[in-house]
């Protein structure tokens, strides 16, 4: 149990710690606060929360790879001991986790498709593809987003005459 706790840690400060340095941190900052703190010490706890963000980018700024280390040992660290001494802190940074994690698209992420285009004459590019997934969210089971049809007048540009 102590070595699932322990990757919990692990992969909550790495979590955190990606995000100080981006635009969602001032939103993830005050739950990680309240996580670390359980009520009490928030206040305390943002303001080293915030210390450490200007430490990570003064480091990553520097090229100081140690130092931004430093800043993920010490908050792992910490998110251990909050879930040792605390056993619903567990459940609480799962959720914390999964709200955070980038939503993968089901399916897979890479399909070739091997497509022959011969005579005819093309006076622009021809653009074929299996699918696209420009990371908007899908609706409903993968593939079956919103579905474009060309009129029957587009059609024949896209495929070659036989």
């Amino acid at each position: 149990m102590e070595a699932e706790l322990a990757a919990l840690a692990a992969s909550g400060a790495t979590t955190f710690v990606g995000l100080m340095a981006t635009e969602a941190w001032t939103q993830v900052r005050g739950r990680l606060a309240r996580f670390l703190g359980r009520g009490e010490d928030d206040e305390v706890i943002d303001a080293e929360l915030e210390e450490s963000r200007e430490e990570l980018i003064a480091a990553r700024r520097n090229g100081d790879e140690d130092g931004a280390a430093d800043v993920a040992a010490e908050w792992r660290i910490r998110i251990r001991r909050a879930l040792r001494d605390n056993p619903e802190a567990e459940q609480e940074l799962r959720a914390i986790l999964d709200e955070l994690a980038p939503r993968q698209a089901a399916g897979p992420s890479v399909a070739i498709n091997h497509n022959t285009i011969s005579g005819g004459h093309y006076n622009a590019p021809v653009i074929m593809a299996q699918w696209v997934n420009d990371g908007a969210p899908l609706h409903g089971p993968a593939g079956t987003g919103p579905r474009v049809r060309l009129p029957e007048s587009r059609r024949g540009a896209l495929t070659p005459p036989s």
